[in-house]
């Protein structure tokens, strides 16, 4: 069981710092609903995160995260998602398009800067994304939603993703990070990222407008800044 909750606890890792780089990232990074357009929206967004067709028993999902929240203010964001390791939250601010990953791994306390040309850097790595607007529609949390289809050719091996956006809150800007979404012209209350081990479908439960305090968005005192390679470098290498 200890090599399996190893197993399970690198895995998470990785996933967490490759969040600098892709998605929290979702992971998680979709959410600029502060600039886009004459859009305006302050509050927070909460999303459940799911598994599906996971191969993973239950004891084994409950270590896995389950819920991910984006403070939205200004033109900042802050998306944050909790882990049997610590919580990672990142920072984005819309109008240098840069961002700030906020990670404490086991008790250690790390901030990763990224500009908006590393950024660009990473994504230019990425395959490149096509998408399929239908005419089905969802509503997710009050908003209706379009559904489109997100095509990736990556070296000849083709993956699909299923997306529900609305633009009542913002429009394509609020992508402009993500590789995979960031020709999604909405913010996505429904999204999946895919991994070798599994996918994560990141599901919008509420949307609430409320007041959110400037300091949600600076670097705690206690997070010491660190470049993305020297995290790696700490944990042995993980997410190259």
């Amino acid at each position: 069981m200890n090599n399996v909750i190893n197993t399970l606890n690198n895995l998470i890792m990785k996933k967490t710092i490759l969040f600098v780089s892709t998605l929290f990232a979702t992971t998680f990074l979709f959410c600029n609903v502060l600039m886009a357009g004459s859009k305006s929206f302050e509050g927070i967004i909460t999303f459940k995160i799911s598994y599906p067709e996971s191969k993973f028993n239950e004891s084994q999902q409950a270590m896995l995260p389950k819920m991910l929240t984006i403070s939205i203010k200004e033109a900042k964001a802050r998306t944050e998602i909790k882990t049997q390791m610590g919580d990672q939250i990142e920072i984005t601010d819309y109008k240098d398009k840069s961002k700030i990953t906020l990670m404490d791994i086991m008790g250690q306390k790390y901030a990763i800067q990224m500009t908006n040309a590393e950024i660009d850097k990473e994504n230019a790595k990425e395959p490149a994304a096509t998408v399929s607007v239908t005419n089905e529609t969802k509503v997710i949390a009050g908003y209706t939603c379009k559904k489109a289809i997100v095509t990736v050719n990556d070296d000849g091996v083709k993956s699909t993703y299923e997306v529900y956006y609305t633009n009542e809150l913002g429009t394509k800007a609020a992508n402009f990070d993500n590789p995979i979404y960031k020709d999604i012209d909405g913010v996505m209350l429904e999204f999946s990222m895919k991994t070798p081990q599994f996918t994560m479908v990141f599901s919008a439960t509420a949307v609430e407008k409320k007041s959110i305090s400037i300091k949600e968005f600076e670097i705690p005192a206690e997070y010491k800044v660190i470049t993305k390679e020297e995290l790696q470098s700490k944990f042995g290498g993980m997410g190259q």
